[in-house]
């Protein structure tokens, strides 16, 4: 059921609503009805679980997640006149939903999403649809009790929130934070999840070794990007949720700088950092080069860090304490001598992205109590990154890999060797 608002004084053509309200391109829908019916369920637990009545979904993830919308636009940074209000109100007590959005992304909702319930706002507000939404979940009688948003969600930004709130308590609501309900109903995976984590891992792999293929000196770390990303684009890849980081030189101690037009020259580490993705779901891997032969005392660091995971693959194991895995870590990297040398050690939970971010809810480190108590249940997903400045200020030994935990195992997603690879 698609439902418009308001309509304004000066009707748009008939064939323009030809279009947005008949078109039917083919349905590009990720996972089968079921599966989004037990995410719902699922939803409507934690909330009744928490106090919350109704919930408003504005993240991509939150919206991807539950409904299967996507798009290339959010609005996120957009005019004051534009303001980034679509999304989608779940009520506790009731099994359906009901998406918002403006008609002029009508077609889209078709493509991408299951909804049976799509309320398009009024022609005369344009893409502002904060009143229609207060007023349309006040009438269906959603709006008293407490109200959820997403307060940690970049999308909407602080103003476009706060109107949100006002409308809602206008309304009668009360609105607290709901930001954490499909933070940790996302956390665990269903098997088709899984599926989705399993294709990503295949196309990181993809990436990194056609990096292997195309580094060597004069090449600007641009290049190599482009190839990246076209080797990942041809064995079905989505473009991922950051911008993938191909560094070389004194630039690989920094690993959130940007490839650049700059040439890499012999002599030289450069760091390459993927994100397989498929469906929206993310499978992180990096990797580290030297282009020519390394200094004895480089390659050494580098033995030494990829050495780790040998240690991490000898305790992976459906529902593993965090703190065990930190502990081990810390103690192996002690033993050696890189402690001193670190940059960051740990991990976060790996899953459904959009831009800007590919960093899930879920961190851990050896250097925090952040989930140190909780484990790696089966069905969870999350990366280690390995990371330890080289001698010199020559750059990082800079390794990602990622875990994903079953009933029956706790397994490593790539297939690509963790020691330094040298270019001849």
């Amino acid at each position: 059921m698609e439902r418009q608002g308001r309509p304004d004084a000066q009707s748009a053509t008939p064939y323009r609503d030809e279009v947005y309200f008949g078109a039917r391109p083919e349905q590009e829908i990720a996972f089968a009805r079921e599966e989004y019916r037990q995410r719902l369920e699922r939803v409507r637990a934690l909330m009744a679980e928490r106090g919350i009545d109704c919930l408003y979904l504005t993240s991509p993830e939150s919206m991807f997640y539950l409904v299967g919308y996507q798009a290339e636009w959010y609005q996120a940074e957009s005019p004051r006149q534009w303001p980034p209000c679509s999304g989608v109100a779940v009520h506790v007590d009731h099994d359906r939903f009901i998406l918002f959005e403006g008609e002029r992304e009508a077609i889209l909702t078709r493509i991408y999403t299951i909804s049976d319930d799509t309320r398009f706002f009024p022609r005369d507000s344009y893409r502002d649809g904060i009143g229609f939404i207060a007023e349309t979940l006040k009438d269906e009688g959603w709006l008293g009790g407490n109200i959820g948003l997403e307060f940690w969600s970049h999308r909407p930004n602080r103003a476009v929130s706060e109107r949100f709130q006002a409308a809602f308590e206008a309304a009668g609501a009360d609105v607290i934070d709901g930001s954490d309900i499909l933070r940790e109903v996302r956390w665990v995976k269903s098997p088709a999840e899984v599926a989705c984590l399993l294709e990503a891992a295949r196309i990181a792999d993809i990436g990194q070794r056609r990096a292997r293929e195309v580094l060597r000196a004069g090449v600007s770390e641009l290049e190599v990007y482009g190839e990246i990303v076209r080797a990942m684009a041809a064995a079905g890849g989505e473009n991922p949720g950051i911008t993938m980081p191909v560094l070389s030189g004194d630039k690989a101690n920094c690993t959130h700088a940007l490839a650049s037009r700059r040439k890499m020259a012999h002599g030289e580490i450069v760091t390459v950092d993927v994100c397989g993705v498929y469906n929206r779901y993310h499978i992180n891997q990096a990797r580290t080069y030297s282009i020519g032969e390394p200094a004895a005392d480089t390659a050494e660091a580098c033995r030494k860090a990829a050495g780790s995971m040998e240690v991490v693959r000898q305790m992976l194991r459906p529902n593993l304490p965090v703190r065990e895995l930190n502990e081990a870590l810390l103690a192996y990297y002690q033993e050696v001598g890189l402690w001193d040398r670190r940059g960051w050690i740990g991990g976060y939970e790996m899953g459904i992205a959009f831009p800007p971010d590919w960093v899930g809810n879920f961190v851990f480190d050896p250097l925090s109590e952040i989930n140190q108590d909780r484990v790696f249940a089966p069905g969870t997903a999350v990366n280690y990154e390995n990371q330890f400045f080289l001698p010199r200020h020559e750059g990082l030994y800079f390794m990602i890999e990622s875990f994903l935990f079953t009933e029956l195992e706790g397994r490593l997603l790539s297939s690509v060797p963790y020691d330094l690879t040298v270019i001849a």
